[in-house]
């Protein structure tokens, strides 16, 4: 390849923003689909948010979102430590889907719910795994003849992860009762906790007693484990308002 070819670079141009019921990186789960309750929108932007442009698109269940993760850092690693292998071992980024990548790619599966194009373009979207703010630069609907081998290698992450018990304290659950969106809140909160969000060298250490929060939709999820003999949990303490 000549130099000429070496030196080429591609900018990319975001075509809209997600607006999901993440507003913190922490606690997202590390794929889409694992947390169904989480609602998502992608606000196209001009002009890219011409109704043309999604033609046939409410014929698809499933989109591919190409994003950003703009929240990472610019710098990147040969070398990342996968949660999934205990934040011990390392593998090749090219291995893994770590966040910290060379151009900062993201590919994520999410399921398309609806589409509005009152005020130029707006899918509504569910299982999304983005962060509010992330930037999409592409969509492609799903084709699950094409896409889906379910005797695919998996590599380090053969299997769906095992999930944690989640429960609640008395005063959390008086607090969801009083929220209009409490049924939905509480399937999310499982949903997140459940997947365990602490540091992969947190979640060996049983004797802690750490108060842990995670962000999701306009509260703060106030969260410890708890370990009553075999049985081994994620209590959520309280559910607070944040502050921006």
């Amino acid at each position: 390849m000549d130099d000429a070819h070496n030196s080429e670079h591609f900018t990319l141009t975001p075509i809209g923003l997600v607006v999901s019921d993440y507003p913190d990186k922490f606690g997202i789960p590390r794929q889409p689909g694992l947390a169904p309750a989480a609602n998502a929108q992608l606000v196209l932007t001009a002009p890219y948010n011409d109704p043309l442009a999604v033609r046939g698109l409410e014929d698809f269940s499933h989109l591919w979102l190409s994003f950003i993760f703009h929240q990472s850092p610019e710098r990147w690693s040969p070398l990342v430590r996968p949660p999934r292998l205990g934040g011990n071992k390392k593998v090749g980024v090219f291995a893994s889907r770590s966040t910290h990548r060379p151009n900062r790619l993201g590919l994520s599966l999410v399921r398309l719910v609806g589409i509005d194009t009152q005020h130029g373009v707006t899918l509504q979207l569910q299982g999304c795994d983005l962060v509010s703010g992330t930037p999409v630069v592409d969509i492609k609907p799903y084709l699950p003849w094409a896409e889906s081998h379910p005797n695919a290698q998996a590599g380090f992450a053969p299997d769906t992860p095992s999930l944690m018990d989640v429960t609640f304290h008395p005063a959390a659950l008086d607090t969801l009762a009083l929220r209009q969106d409490s049924a939905t809140l509480l399937a999310l909160i499982e949903q997140v906790l459940s997947q365990d969000p602490r540091p992969a060298y947190k979640q060996k250490d049983r004797a802690s007693d750490r108060l842990y929060g995670v962000r999701l939709r306009d509260v703060d999820v106030k969260f410890r484990y708890r370990q009553k003999g075999e049985a081994t949990t994620l209590e959520v303490m309280a559910i607070e308002p944040y502050a921006e």
